[in-house]
């Protein structure tokens, strides 16, 4: 008797088993819209329609305080911390761009010297997740599902492609400009692009964006951003003001062709084009394992550096991104299924209001001088150590201090960092600064000095960080920018759709980190093996 009991509690123990994957979304998609404020959201609300931004919040989960934990905020780093759980003191990308102590020169977050391009001769396709340190929540459900359940990474950008997508990705695609106008990767995926990805190149999809770019609906309702012509926005070489029309085709020729659709909001319907093929190519979302597709729209991210976030490009953009989400949503109704896909919806940063802006409404805000505070530093070092090489490097707001110079000077490394600090502090525009031994001998929990420590990287970090003030950029007077730990750079929108996920909102504050906890938890996988983040129960159905 025992032996039959045994085999039915087995058996209803399998049965379970095997509901509980099929249970699983066939394919999640995450999706990260670069440079996006919370605020675009709430501001933009009554000019979208029923299927894109209002759909994921009004049949979705919605998660209005939600924000990075960490500084600094910019492209590399978010994407990784969205996918990876943590922040850059596990998963190691402290910028887009840092100085590597070890090499003695600097790096950039995705680019591989060991690894060639596919799909074009230039150097573009020279990238690999290799400099991350930790797996992605798309590595451990590759690793669960035995490498069957596929991973595809789709970015203009390539360090938008390649860290979401982790280090087990079938592919990560990202766009080459220029006079090419085509997706491409690279040999650490692939030696040749898949027949999908030629048809797509050769489509003339990508040409076919060269178009006039005006409002999606008449101007004079975009009243929910500023004037249309001002002296806060940047635009395009080869027409004199930043106002609409843009006749696209006609300015290609002065805005390195291809590359002036990254800057307007064809760069998103590309990228919403080129997910849709990839989709239908890799065949995602057709079997029992789960799929994923990463997707970051990163023309957001170059109309705001250009336009700034208060212009009527940005606004245009949002409405016509909201329209691509729609047909992103439709299409995977269709070929995926209602309910049986899986949609998570951030950002990677936000951004500043342009600080001149700001100062025409009397807000405090201005611009740095950083080659003024260059000099101050380097007679303060003269006149104090008797020479400027005791600084080996100066980036991301970061000093590196020369250790061999140190040791033949005899200094002591603890006093000279502080003797910086004490320095630095007496600049004009400097609103803090800490030594690199406060970083690691102090558990800060709250304030920017915990953000600070969130992403600071014991191996890759300085020994002295700065912190601005507030509204404070190095950049033009003209467009946004972001990178510090100031709520318009970390307050971003959360969104949860689709299978497994709950319907309703919290004020609850929530943070990057949280997210890949949250769909491992879904999934039924492991977390990344650096996740920091906790599982959002409350979103999880």
């Amino acid at each position: 008797m025992s032996k039959y009991i045994f085999l039915f509690v087995g058996l209803f123990f399998a049965t379970n088993t095997a509901q509980s994957q099929n249970d699983n979304p066939k394919l999640v998609v995450g999706i990260v819209v670069d440079q996006m404020r919370y605020d675009y959201l709430t501001r933009f609300y009554d000019k979208y329609g029923e299927g894109g931004f209002k759909r994921l919040m009004n049949e979705g989960f919605n998660c209005k305080n939600n924000h990075f934990n960490y500084v600094p905020t910019y492209t590399g780093p978010g994407h990784a911390s969205v996918y990876t759980g943590t922040t850059p003191k596990y998963h190691g990308i402290i910028s887009n761009n840092w100085y590597d102590k070890t090499l003695k020169t600097d790096v950039y977050c995705a680019s591989d010297a060991k690894v060639n391009s596919v799909g074009t001769s230039s150097d573009a396709g020279k990238m690999s997740p290799h400099r991350m340190l930790t797996t992605t929540f798309s590595d451990e459900n590759r690793l669960f599902t035995q490498m069957q359940g596929k991973t595809i990474g789709i970015a203009l950008k390539d360090r938008g492609a390649i860290l979401p997508a982790g280090h087990t990705a079938n592919a990560a695609y990202w766009f080459h400009g220029k006079d090419e106008g085509r997706f491409i990767s690279s040999t650490y995926y692939m030696n040749v692009l898949p027949k999908w990805v030629d048809n797509f190149n050769t489509s003339n999809k990508a040409a076919s964006y060269f178009k006039v770019w005006d409002t999606y609906y008449d101007i004079s309702t975009y009243t929910e951003s500023g004037t249309d012509n001002n002296s806060f926005e940047g635009g395009f070489k080869g027409k004199e003001d930043a106002t609409f029309p843009y006749d696209l085709n006609s300015l290609k020729a002065k805005n390195r062709n291809f590359d002036i659709l990254k800057s307007t909001p064809f760069g998103n319907s590309l990228t919403t084009d080129f997910a849709l093929a990839a989709i239908n190519g890799e065949h995602l979302g057709q079997d029992q394992f789960t799929d994923v597709i990463t997707i970051s729209y990163s023309s957001t991210d170059y109309v705001g550096h250009n336009f700034g976030v208060n212009s009527k490009e940005i606004q245009d953009t949002y409405i016509r991104l909201d329209k691509d989400l729609e047909r992103l949503l439709q299409f995977l109704d269709a070929n995926i299924g209602k309910g049986e896909y899986t949609v998570f919806l951030t950002s990677d940063h936000g951004a500043v209001d342009v600080p001149s802006y700001l100062q025409s409404v009397k807000v405090p805000a201005g611009y740095l001088d950083y080659n003024k505070r260059k000099e101050q530093f380097q007679k303060f070092l003269k006149e104090t150590y008797g020479t400027t090489e005791i600084v080996e490097k100066v980036s991301n707001n970061q000093i590196f201090i020369n250790k061999e110079k140190l040791k033949a000077l005899g200094l002591n490394l603890q006093k000279l960092e502080q003797d910086f600090v004490n320095e630095q502090i007496t600049y004009k525009n400097v609103a803090k600064a800490y030594t690199a031994t406060s970083m690691t001998s102090t558990n800060f929990t709250t304030g920017i000095e915990a953000l600070l420590q969130n992403g600071f990287n014991q191996k890759r970090s300085g020994d002295v960080i700065v912190v601005d003030d507030i509204a404070y950029i190095a950049y033009s007077r003209t467009g946004s920018t972001h990178g510090s730990g100031l709520n318009y750079d970390t307050h971003v929108p959360l969104l949860f759709f689709g299978k497994g996920i709950k319907k309703g909102h919290t004020y609850k504050k929530t943070v990057i980190p949280d997210i890949a906890p949250t769909i491992s938890a879904l999934l039924g996988i492991s977390f990344p093996n650096g996740s920091t983040g906790q599982p959002l129960e409350f979103v999880v159905d």
